[in-house]
């Protein structure tokens, strides 16, 4: 029962906190970019498998910023796309919903946002997209997504759906405070903080079953298991207060990209919880680490 209102009390917190931190570093749509809302990326698939699209109105070969919202695989939706204020300075912007651990468990959301991806990629000329410069970027379960995304870029097991002789691999990936490593996250917990191994936590629903009875389920999820050489550059953040979702799992991240031979940015936000920075080095940082990987196109 205590795992149960501790795992209630994480979901109800981490829709406030997206809530919140879209509220504050979200703004209202730029004038000059047209919507393309509810894209479906599978066909005759599941209601959530659809993403929007934000175009600037001039500009070609535009590079993209893919958004993946976090709620711990339960909650959260594609409605608040972060980055928007990158829509003016030569971005292109996606965002998209994925089906949660409630429709169907781990790998449902990789194949998802994989197959959005190669969707997207597949039909960059129409929407004037360059396909050699996709980023994506995500906080929470998101930065978790995106990391997938960056590690397991070339898993062919989750390649799923339409579009197949299309890439899903991402040449830059910005990672807000993603989940790394499920079966070390209670060893760096704080006291007060969510219990990752508990039956009912995210995610042991997420993989279908408590975690530590469920390793290799759990080590497919996991994006440290797929770090290699040809992985795409990383920039992670992740506040060392975080009670959701420890510190350490970013630290473990970084250690094995860095060991790796992977180009890898980290910052540690220091009294940083989950989310909702007031640090100003963290939109400067991303902002900088997206210049140098994507090479934005100059607004005319």
């Amino acid at each position: 029962m205590v795992t149960l209102v501790l795992t209630l009390l994480f979901l109800v917190t981490i829709t406030v906190l997206a809530q919140r931190q879209n509220r504050g570093t979200s703004p209202k749509i730029p004038e000059g970019v047209t919507v393309h809302r509810d894209l479906v990326y599978v066909k005759d698939g599941h209601e959530r498998q659809k993403l929007d699209l934000y175009v600037p109105d001039t500009g070609e070969n535009l590079p993209l910023i893919i958004w993946i919202h976090g709620g711990a695989w339960r909650g959260g939706n594609k409605t608040h796309y972060v980055p928007k204020a990158y829509l003016n300075a030569g971005y292109a912007g996606a965002s998209i919903n994925y089906r949660l651990s409630q429709h169907a468990v781990f790998p449902a959301q990789i194949e998802d946002v994989k197959a959005a991806v190669r969707w997207l990629r597949a039909n960059a000329e129409t929407y004037r997209l360059d396909p050699n410069r996709f980023a994506a970027w995500g906080s929470s379960a998101g930065g978790h997504l995106v990391a997938m995304l960056g590690t397991a870029g070339d898993i062919e097991e989750f390649e799923v759906g339409g579009n197949l002789g299309v890439s899903s691999q991402v040449q830059a990936v910005v990672d807000y405070y993603g989940p790394t490593d499920f079966l070390q996250m209670d060893a760096h917990r704080f006291p007060d903080g969510l219990v990752h191994d508990a039956p009912d936590s995210p995610e042991s629903q997420l993989v279908g079953g408590p975690i530590q009875e469920h390793k290799e389920r759990v080590a497919r999820a996991n994006p440290i298991t797929y770090v290699s050489k040809d992985d795409p550059p990383f920039l992670i953040i992740h506040g060392d207060q975080d009670k959701l979702v420890p510190y350490q799992q970013s630290v473990l991240l970084k250690d094995a990209l860095e060991k790796a031979g992977v180009s890898v940015k980290f910052y540690r936000v220091e009294g940083g919880g989950h989310g909702w920075f007031k640090d100003p080095k963290v939109p400067e940082l991303t902002k900088a680490f997206l210049e140098k990987h994507l090479k934005p196109t100059q607004p005319q």
